[in-house]
């Protein structure tokens, strides 16, 4: 193969389909038919002398060489797309629909922050809210089923900080602490919460599986204890509302207290045990990453999330 030869439009190709995991939606991504993305992955192959691409039940897997030459492609790609198209942008004349998915206590504690920005900046922009009910978005990413996750992925982010060749880029928004939550007059609140009195208290767990077990669990089992988890639910608001009216005690992120419209009901006392921090993190997918309206609405988010971290005197003065 001679590069002179090479038809650099397979070069093109070959980046969304990588990026999507998929011939059929890149075939959309790049208005093209499948069969005709077929195709130029079937000549590119031939220029090369390698596979590239495994189908597979979910997609196609790259091969080893796909996978060392992508990063290339990529940014060749990218410098050129800076090059003949510069960015230019204005947030008050974008017209966009976000597909996003966040648990209900992280919707309610973000979206009105976003709604105001997008009332006063960018009236074209719409969002519609899809339920988040598991610890693993990547695969609504990866069908493009969203636009942006943001919530607890526990071992997701941290994944994906070495794992290389993913389409899935994520950023951390907010690190908090988990504290035990209960009515304001519980037998439990008069004193510290020590760690006998909470195993046999009777407890609430937000589980969006339904399964009746989760990280506080683990930490128990580690220290030869276990809890009895009288009721599971997969909403933070309705877990404040039944801890507010019995005497269920739950755990929940700190900062999520107040979404669930029961602050002046509840109180929390520190955990009698360690528990790993509770971290807020943002993914999307590459294919959205250059999208100038897609960056406004993640430094949207984070701006908000900076607001939140501040310490009280500075959030007052922002």
């Amino acid at each position: 193969m001679s590069f002179l030869t090479l038809d650099l439009n397979l070069l093109r190709v070959f980046d969304a389909v990588m990026t999507e995991q998929n011939l059929t939606r890149a075939a959309g991504h790049l208005a093209m038919t499948q069969p005709a993305v077929s195709n130029a992955i079937k000549r590119l192959r031939e220029s090369l002398g390698d596979e590239l691409l495994i189908r597979t039940a979910y997609g196609v897997k790259p091969t080893p060489r796909a996978e060392a030459l992508w990063p290339a492609v990529r940014a060749a790609l990218q410098s050129l797309e800076a090059a003949v198209m510069p960015e230019t942008f204005d947030v008050s004349k974008a017209q966009a629909t976000f597909r996003m998915a966040m648990a209900d206590a992280t919707a309610a504690y973000w979206l009105p922050s976003l709604m105001r920005s997008i009332e006063s900046e960018a009236p074209g922009v719409n969002i519609r809210m899809v339920p988040l009910t598991t610890r693993e978005p990547r695969p609504m990413l990866l069908r493009g089923d969203i636009d942006l996750a943001v919530g607890f992925f526990p071992g997701v982010a941290a994944q994906l900080s070495y794992e290389t060749g993913s389409p899935i880029r994520h950023e951390r928004l907010y690190s908090g602490q988990y504290v035990c939550v209960m009515r304001k007059n519980h037998p439990l609140a008069a004193s510290k919460l020590d760690l006998d009195a909470y195993c046999k208290a009777n407890h609430l767990l937000v589980s969006f599986s339904g399964r009746a077990h989760g990280l506080v669990d683990e930490a128990l089992a580690q220290i030869g204890r276990e809890r009895r988890i009288l009721l599971t639910v997969n909403q933070f608001f309705t877990a404040g509302r039944v801890v507010a009216n019995s005497d269920l005690i739950t755990v929940l992120p700190k900062h999520l207290m107040v979404s669930t419209g029961m602050t002046e009901s509840l109180i929390w006392r520190e955990l009698p045990f360690a528990l790993p921090a509770v971290h807020l993190d943002m993914l999307w997918h590459e294919r959205d990453g250059r999208s100038p309206a897609h960056r406004w609405l993640r430094n949207n988010l984070e701006n908000t999330a900076a607001v939140a971290t501040a310490p009280k005197g500075e959030r007052q003065a922002a």
